[in-house]
């Protein structure tokens, strides 16, 4: 994608979430995650890359201990066959007996996220937790929930606090859709 169509489609997205809504949605969740896990020592996994912004705004309002890693893992690879979930990186923490708080932009389907979630309990993990800052109302049902969610958006192609379109504006402080044509 060129810069100028990266700035057309901004120019022509509809804003679904401010960045005020969201600001106060991390304020929240932050608590939540405080009252559940904060003695627990958690270790806390960022999925690469959408999640990338939530954890850098989330992580310093989590004032107990806790350990931070990340994971990298894709169902649209080129050595990924029929949606097979493929591990670009695993975590580098032993995961055995560890309280996990997996962090992601969004629960769309949440094949992923369950894929995820099954994979670090059978490493060992005794309790995997899901944050995700946005969750997209589908109208179906999802193989797995979040545990802590920041807001509710519609099913549309969002993109914004770590999501992209194309690889473009991920870094954007509030969450836009592609307008419908």
């Amino acid at each position: 994608m060129t810069p100028e169509e990266a700035r057309r489609i901004f120019a022509e997205a509809d804003l679904v979430c401010p960045e005020a809504v969201i600001q106060v949605a991390i304020d929240r969740l932050a608590g939540e995650i405080t009252a559940q896990l904060a003695d627990t020592y958690p270790l806390v996994l960022t999925v690469m890359r959408g999640a990338l912004v939530f954890a850098g705004q989330l992580l310093p309002r989590l004032a107990f201990p806790l350990e931070s890693d990340y994971l990298h893992a894709t169902r649209y690879g080129a050595d990924c066959a029929g949606g097979e979930l493929c591990w670009t990186v695993e975590p580098s923490q032993s995961l055995a007996g560890r309280t996990v708080l997996v962090l992601d932009d969004v629960l769309d389907e949440g094949v992923t996220l369950a894929a995820i979630k099954q994979k670090l309990l059978g490493k060992g993990a005794a309790a995997c937790w899901l944050a995700v800052l946005a969750e997209k109302d589908t109208g179906h049902p999802k193989p797995v929930a979040a545990d802590f969610t920041g807001v509710r958006l519609p099913n549309r192609f969002l993109f914004g606090c770590g999501m992209d379109v194309r690889g473009a504006w991920r870094n954007l402080p509030a969450i836009y859709a592609i307008r419908d044509t």
